[in-house]
């Protein structure tokens, strides 16, 4: 029997009423194991009625009840990582090793959501003037929305609802419908945690689901995680209907190899950054600029790494890298490959014919690399989120900066150096909003916030960290005067000696 994966809504599951559901397939197989409900736009009205229900008493929640149930939640999300991560395995195809490490830095962001209370006090400032004291409050903005990608279908909903419901937020989560069974599992061990009824909700669906989130008047704020063009396309709708809006897009994040760099070092790091998780990452390494005479030395220690890497279904210890989600994904991730020679790229591993024993069906593509790829070419200026690697020739430090920097995207970027004061230059002038030295993934850990430049943010906030507080509450300020109780009204004796 297929398996059916419903609406989360008021506490409970609630069974699709539209009569449209979506597939969802295990990768590795290409069979289809799983039907999940699409939303009707009255069933998201639905999830944000019970979400607007449940603000009346959560937004006035003691900050001590808020995070007794959030520590309540990290105990269970800790002794479940294992079953949520088979989840990942299941309908995203990423092997359980990193499936276990999605997980894990979602943790980090229900860590930072347990100590909200150091991120909400406030500011007094105490006789500004005669009798007067001023306060700065952060108050919560009520039903809050995300809309999540399915390349992460764990974590990223987990770089939003902790730090919202710990502001004080009620929260209606839209999650991708190619992977949706990890964020109703999530709402259940909210509810075991004692979450109450309509403070998280989930609803599943297409376009449909998502416009009418970005369109309704009890909807506050809305987060988003995926590509660019539907990264504007929620930020335009959803700010023209008055609402604050964090959405996160694609990215193309370069790694330059300086002439004084370990090369092993940064092979590994290309490797690991470029086919990790199947380049189905928006902070994949998928350029590397080669800076001066490294570059023939620089890809052949890439190209036999790349080699090595075993791939096969997610659920095998045994591989290292899995399947795509998609048939669809996998052949447009296979185009770029097979029309890089015409546009000028040396193409050094074409990964475009594999296939797995005994699993001919799953949506397989092997490692591909591209050297001395022409700035022209699609394989360089799209982000083709699979794993494909793209090597750039650049002759100085300069050239290099300035090709990373003419890319539309800003959302990562490494430089690999053994010179301290090259380092701090490129930190200093590349035009990214996260930056690694010697670190091929510069993800920031949960108490600093995560957010590109350019084309990769639209919105003013970046995600978690202080940016995710200040995002999911706004302030308040209050001027307060008092007179002296020495001036009560006579026969009004307060205990005071009189002024006068």
């Amino acid at each position: 029997m297929t398996k059916i994966v419903n609406h989360w809504i008021g506490g409970k599951t609630a069974e699709g009423a539209s009569g449209t559901y979506g597939p969802v397939t295990n990768p590795a197989t290409g069979e289809v194991t799983t039907k999940v409900a699409f939303a009707s736009v009255e069933e998201v009205d639905a999830a944000v009625a019970a979400a607007k229900e449940a603000f009346r008493t959560w937004g006035q929640s003691s900050l001590a009840q808020r995070t007794s149930i959030l520590f309540r939640f990290r105990a269970l999300l800790d002794a479940h990582r294992d079953e949520i991560a088979g989840l990942i395995t299941a309908e995203h195809g990423k092997v359980h090793s990193d499936a276990l490490g999605e997980v894990a830095r979602g943790l980090e962001i229900v860590d930072l959501a347990c100590g909200i209370n150091v991120q909400l006090k406030g500011e007094l400032s105490t006789q500004v003037a005669s009798r007067v004291d001023v306060a700065s409050i952060r108050q919560p903005l009520g039903v809050v929305a995300g809309i999540t990608p399915f390349n992460f279908p764990a974590m990223v909903p987990m770089w939003m609802f902790p730090l919202a419901i710990a502001c004080g937020n009620t929260f209606v989560l839209k999650p991708s419908e190619k992977d949706p069974s990890a964020s109703v599992r999530l709402a259940e061990l909210l509810a075991e945690a004692g979450l109450p009824e309509g403070v998280f909700n989930v609803v599943h669906g297409d376009k449909a689901a998502v416009d009418r989130l970005l369109e309704h008047p009890d909807v506050k704020a809305v987060s988003f995680v995926g590509s660019t063009p539907i990264a504007r396309h929620i930020h335009t709708t959803a700010s023209a209907n008055g609402k604050r809006v964090q959405a996160l897009g694609g990215a193309k994040n370069h790694m330059l190899v300086l002439p004084d760099a370990d090369l092993d070092a940064a092979a590994d790091a290309a490797v690991s950054a470029a086919y990790g998780s199947a380049g189905e990452r928006c902070m994949a390494i998928s350029a590397v600029v080669a800076v001066g005479a490294i570059g023939d030395e620089l890809v052949e220690k890439i190209r036999e790494r790349a080699e090595k890497i075993k791939i096969g279904p997610g659920d095998d210890p045994a591989s290292e890298m899995g399947p795509l989600i998609t048939a669809a994904h996998r052949d447009k991730v296979a185009s770029y490959v097979a029309g890089a020679a015409d546009e000028g790229a040396e193409v050094v591993l074409d990964g475009t014919g594999h296939t797995v024993d005994g699993y001919e069906n799953g949506h397989w593509i092997g490692i591909s690399l591209l050297d001395k790829v022409p700035t022209t070419a699609k394989a360089y200026q799209d982000e083709i989120f699979g794993p494909v690697l793209c090597v750039l020739r650049a002759g100085t430090y300069e050239e290099a900066l300035d090709l990373v920097n003419a890319s539309p995207f800003g959302n990562g970027a490494a430089v690999f150096t053994r010179d301290g004061g090259a380092a701090r230059r490129f930190q200093l002038e590349v035009e990214a909003g996260m930056v690694g030295v010697n670190v091929p993934i510069p993800v920031p850990v949960g108490y600093h916030s995560f957010g590109g430049w350019k084309d990769s943010l639209f919105g003013d906030h970046h995600i978690y960290g202080n940016d995710g507080t200040h995002f999911y509450t706004r302030g308040k300020v209050v001027t307060t005067r008092w007179p002296d109780p020495a001036d009560a009204p006579a026969g009004v004796d307060l205990g005071f000696p009189r002024n006068h």
